[in-house]
């Protein structure tokens, strides 16, 4: 079956086959649906065209996501300005690289994601782990700056991180720790520390305060832990009862009830969808992408373009001045046949660009 992160189910994306979602999800208080422009979604994996730049794979997202009406240079300009805002102006006019070519690092790959998202100024963002599969430094660098465009744009970033670094968990406002479907704590995440040292398990000292929770909640070694430890340990599973018992406590629950129906007073702005491309824009701009990438491509394009070459040679080699006698119209014959099978089979060639090309339009949803 497949698994489904809370991202997906917050941003009420269609989770497939074999799973249920059950519960209310209020924004502001209230039901609302997540219009085009409002909220923003990024995946964990960045999948994106290797062979485009830097500044291309955002200006033609931007050309899909933004008004009709708006101008091209004024577009463009607003690529830029989100380029650099995400700390890669450098970078502008590199290509993005995969596995055959090599292109910008891992980081700025997430950093490209997260500019494609945040094209529209989106109210809502929200990131499926997007410090995966980074170092300390790298993880830092792109939550830094996400919190400061966040900070400036009035956005409310919502992130599911699995194990952030000291200095990135100090990012965050508040903190959702769930363990196995159950809610551990909500709360401000300086506040966090405080409550597992209440229910039993403080944090050592010098010890980075994320790694401690997690720690303590993870299930996987309970059976290695009972059978090594000489002295009388509580298990993951002993911790998540206590602190889970903890956290419905009046101490705590209470607090976040009185936060809730603090929110559904206030209301806020309703969510308007906002306008975007036109469909012929968008086709347009889609089919020039798809021309540019495939001439780009060296196995999709050149080489294909060389086999086709080399194969008309041989072709026209063997049936060179094959006459005019009977003969000569089967000879004809199996030239047409071999020319429509070779096109036939050539054309089986274009489906692993047609899969990665597929494989950015579902993880791209603005697109």
């Amino acid at each position: 079956m497949r698994m489904c992160s809370i991202a997906e189910c917050l941003i009420q994306r269609r989770l497939g086959p074999g799973i249920t979602e059950t519960g209310s999800i209020l924004i502001n208080g209230r039901r609302e649906k997540l219009a085009f422009g409002t909220s923003a979604y990024v995946t964990q994996d960045s999948v994106l065209m290797s062979t485009m730049s830097v500044r291309e794979a955002i200006y033609y997202s931007a050309q899909l996501q933004l008004p009709g009406t708006m101008p091209a240079a004024e577009k463009r300009a607003h690529a830029d300005a989100v380029i650099r805002e995400m700390g890669l102006g450098d970078a502008m006019d590199t290509r993005i690289g995969g596995r055959m070519t090599k292109g910008i690092s891992g980081g700025q790959r997430k950093r490209v994601t997260i500019c494609v998202e945040m094209l529209t100024r989106p109210r809502l963002l929200f990131l499926d782990e997007p410090t995966s599969g980074l170092d300390s430094a790298a993880s830092y660098h792109v939550m830094s700056h996400i919190a400061r465009v966040a900070a400036r744009e009035g956005m409310t970033v919502v992130a599911a991180v699995h194990q952030p670094c000291g200095d990135v968990f100090d990012l965050f406002h508040r903190l959702c720790l769930l363990a196995y479907g159950r809610t551990i704590f909500f709360g401000p995440a300086s506040g966090a520390t405080q409550f597992f040292t209440e229910s039993g398990f403080p944090c050592p000292p010098l010890r980075n305060p994320s790694d401690h929770f997690l720690r303590t909640i993870n299930k996987d070694f309970d059976e290695e832990i009972v059978e090594s430890s000489k002295a009388r340990r509580k298990t993951a599973a002993e911790a998540i009862e206590i602190l889970t018992d903890a956290y419905q406590s009046p101490a705590y629950s209470e607090k976040t009830m009185d936060r809730i129906a603090e929110m559904k007073g206030i209301g806020g702005a309703p969510f308007r969808k906002r306008e975007q491309a036109s469909f012929s824009t968008k086709l347009f701009v889609l089919t020039r992408r798809s021309f540019v990438n495939m001439h780009r491509d060296i196995g999709y394009y050149w080489m294909r373009l060389g086999v086709y070459l080399g194969i008309g040679i041989c072709l026209g080699t063997i049936f060179y001045q094959v006459g005019h006698s009977y003969s000569s119209i089967q000879a004809r014959c199996e030239v047409i046949m071999y020319t429509t099978a070779l096109l036939t089979f050539m054309a089986i060639g274009g489906f692993p660009s047609f899969v990665e090309d597929v494989k950015v339009a579902f993880s791209l949803p603005s697109d």
